[in-house]
């Protein structure tokens, strides 16, 4: 019987086609394709085994020890895990690395019990140089860059248009010192894949954050990186006491609420306090001693009675941070980038940024 495939297309991603991903674990938290779920041929070791098997005596050795590591009731119930991730998804597709050995074995296996799915031709290998390619394509359409203070909730802004990309969500972080989130940060290859899952579709213009080059883990990639670094800007300026607000809800109100949900009412408070202290710490050596302990012993009484249900009470290490420190190094970056800085094409409050940005899309 012939093993069925399909064509590596950005189709599978943009219909949400469900996906097998029969590579080992380790190669699935490296990287794997948007909305696929991991139900390996092999596990870490036994793909380890085999590849020494590989190495030092051949394809045919290292397929013979492969058939006796996932044998009897170890084969069966990867193929049980099979069945019944298909038997909820009827459409599901499978794939490996390049589309070859693993995932052939995984279809027959399955044919064996009945069942008949096809593979992506080319595997991962293939799909990533679509996901990639469809980035480098997306570089060359009409980007508009939003841009401010910190605080001034440029990622709301994206957020509330059709064509806004939140770079920040694809790395799951935001971006500064104090950008962490409860869970792992996104590896590279996730926060690329998750941005030209994204981008699929797009034809039109673009409206980005104004980020750096690395947000958490992941680089933005260089093509769209070059693309953003031309492109015109608008730029957002509010009131510091608007700001404020905004980073409680962000950085506080909405951190808590996720740390809570991750690990109850009391770790997810230690946690959140233990990351917020060490993001503090971490511009050490930009704040200068004094300042530092300083600001630790503001944002310490701050958490105190933030407990006793004073949450405003942030807002008194919140503040200096901005004035002393955020708010200095974003204008001396915007004097650096005097003579070479991208057109602005509106200045002005988040409500008419807002609607310069839809404006420009429309």
């Amino acid at each position: 019987m012939t093993l069925a495939t399909v064509p590596a297309s950005l189709n599978l991603i943009a219909q949400t086609t469900p996906l097998i991903d029969v590579r080992a674990p380790v190669e699935f938290i490296q990287g794997s394709l948007p909305g696929a779920v991991n139900l390996p041929l092999m596990v870490d070791d036994e793909r380890h085994q085999v590849g020494i098997a590989y190495k030092q005596h051949g394809q045919q050795a290292a397929i013979g020890l492969g058939e006796r590591l996932v044998s009897g009731g170890t084969k069966q119930a990867r193929v049980d895990a099979w069945l019944g991730y298909v038997a909820r998804q009827p459409d599901a597709i499978i794939y490996c690395f390049r589309g070859g050995l693993r995932s052939q074995i995984a279809q027959q296996w399955l044919a064996d019990a009945g069942i008949n799915r096809p593979r992506i031709d080319g595997g991962w290998k293939a799909m990533r140089q679509r996901l990639c390619q469809r980035i480098d394509e997306v570089s060359s359409q009409p980007m508009l860059v939003v841009a401010g203070l910190t605080g001034c909730a440029k990622t709301t802004l994206i957020n509330q248009l059709s064509n806004g990309i939140d770079l920040e969500a694809f790395a799951n972080h935001k971006g500064s010192a104090f950008g962490r989130q409860p869970e792992e940060p996104t590896t590279q290859i996730d926060f690329e894949h998750a941005l030209a899952k994204r981008l699929i579709g797009l034809t039109g213009s673009l409206v980005v954050e104004d980020e750096s080059r690395q947000i958490g883990n992941a680089n933005i990639p260089l093509t769209f990186w070059h693309a953003l670094q031309r492109a015109p800007r608008i730029r957002i300026e509010m009131p510091l006491d608007w700001r404020l607000e905004q980073l409680r809800r962000d950085y506080i109100e909405a951190l808590e609420q996720r740390y809570t949900v991750r690990y109850g009412p009391q770790e997810g408070w230690q946690r959140m306090r233990l990351q917020l202290a060490n993001a503090l710490e971490r511009l050490a050596k930009r704040l200068g001693n004094a300042r530092l302990q300083r600001l630790q012993r503001l944002q310490g009484m701050a958490f105190d009675a933030h407990a006793l249900g004073n949450i405003q009470a942030h807002e008194a290490w919140l503040a200096p941070l901005l004035t002393e420190y955020y708010d200095p190094l974003y204008r001396y970056h915007l004097e650096k980038q005097r003579d070479n800085r991208p057109v602005e094409l509106h200045v002005g409050d988040w409500e008419s940024c807002f609607e310069a940005a839809r404006q420009w899309s429309a």
